[in-house]
């Protein structure tokens, strides 16, 4: 402080200050609004909404609990459970849930959903991406604002990361970062780090609901190889071909993989291992998450337009086509929601009368690809 008492330093020192003030209060409001969830309007299906720490107490005030949303027919039937958010930049499987929860009603049966899986990974981005922490959507009644998150629960609530993650029922390592992977910690550890009580929670969840049927809806980069594509577990393969069938026939082109059995921690392994459910994975094309990628923003995470990957599916480097119309978020989330509707009548066909479930009012592939997101989202109080 001795520059603040020399007259040569002291206007460069004051103006040191104000600059560092400065970023430091800009540093704060951006930390403080990532930490402030999007509006999620419950639609008119839904009949109850929970806390994930209703069937895990012990995530209960941290920020490892994260809202669920059930939506009960008026007749008994099955569960299907929806997963959004469990990688936080993966939008349009947050997207697709956020759709069901404000548009469907089911009729027979109960569909529970949780959007922001990893609540966490909601609250920060990729260091050193240049990611944008928002993206707005236009509805009939204005903008709606979402967020941009990461793969991985934000260090704040689980640090350190090991040099190596150990899957605890396996063995199986992974780089040190993966503890933070809520895709990599299933069954997960109710007495575990901040991670694996959220995928033990999830656990909780698909049993004590007597879950028949569970879509975990993700996004990869347009040359990752397992791109529009379903991922399922051994016991669930039938209702995941009959899916992929017709789907194909609906001119929606998607392919089909077995769940690894030796790739563990995965949702669709563990949850097929451990519990009674049906667990299959989703994938879609998200340029914004890709190595090949230009400028990333938020125009990027809507529209899914990249100069950069034409050229790489010229060069065919990619697992996906990509002309210059690129992936939009909506044609993105249309396909999650024709997903689930598919996925739910392939599972109606081998279902015992009892265990059906019946869903209404589930936003088209048809129309949300052709006429947007906006159409299908609700006014927020």
């Amino acid at each position: 402080m001795r520059w603040l008492d020399d007259p040569f330093h002291r206007p460069r020192a004051w103006a040191f200050l104000a600059v560092a003030a400065a970023i430091s209060v800009a540093s704060g409001w951006i930390f403080l609004d990532m930490h402030r969830p999007e509006p999620i309007v419950a639609g008119p299906g839904v009949t109850s909404q929970k806390m994930l720490s209703d069937w895990a107490p012990v995530l209960a005030g941290t920020a490892a609990d994260t809202p669920v949303y059930v939506l009960e027919g008026a007749e008994p039937g099955g569960t299907v459970l929806l997963l959004g958010g469990t990688h936080a930049q993966e939008v349009a499987g947050m997207m697709a849930a956020v759709l069901t929860i404000e548009n469907a009603r089911p009729a027979r049966g109960r569909v529970i959903v949780i959007p922001q899986a990893n609540r966490s990974g909601f609250t920060h981005t990729d260091p050193m991406e240049g990611f944008p922490h928002r993206y707005e959507i236009d509805t009939p009644t204005g903008p709606r604002w979402f967020r941009v998150g990461m793969r991985l629960a934000n260090p704040i609530d689980q640090w350190p990361d090991p040099d190596l993650h150990h899957h605890p029922q396996s063995g199986e390592g992974m780089v040190g970062s993966e503890t933070r992977n809520l895709n990599r910690n299933f069954p997960g550890d109710l007495r575990g780090r901040f991670t694996a009580r959220i995928a033990a929670a999830i656990v909780e969840l698909v049993k004590a609901e007597g879950v028949d049927i569970t879509l975990d809806m993700h996004e990869a980069y347009p040359e990752y190889p397992i791109i529009d594509m379903l991922v399922a577990h051994q016991r669930a393969f039938e209702v995941a071909t009959i899916t992929m069938i017709d789907l194909q026939m609906r001119g929606i082109q998607i392919d089909l993989m077995a769940s690894p059995p030796a790739l563990r921690g995965l949702s669709h392994r563990e949850l097929g291992d451990h519990t009674h459910t049906l667990a299959i994975l989703n994938e879609t094309a998200n340029a914004a998450m890709g190595r090949f990628r230009g400028r990333t923003d938020e125009t990027l995470v809507t529209e899914g337009r990249d100069e950069n990957y034409v050229r790489a599916a010229g060069l065919k480097r990619l697992f996906v086509p990509f002309t210059e119309a690129g992936h939009p978020l909506k044609e993105r989330t249309a396909r999650q929601l024709a997903v689930i509707e598919e996925m739910l009548i392939a599972y109606n066909e081998q279902a015992a009368p009892e265990r059906q479930i019946e869903v209404a009012d589930l936003p088209q592939y048809e129309e949300v690809s052709s006429e947007g997101i906006g159409k299908f989202l609700l006014a927020v109080n």
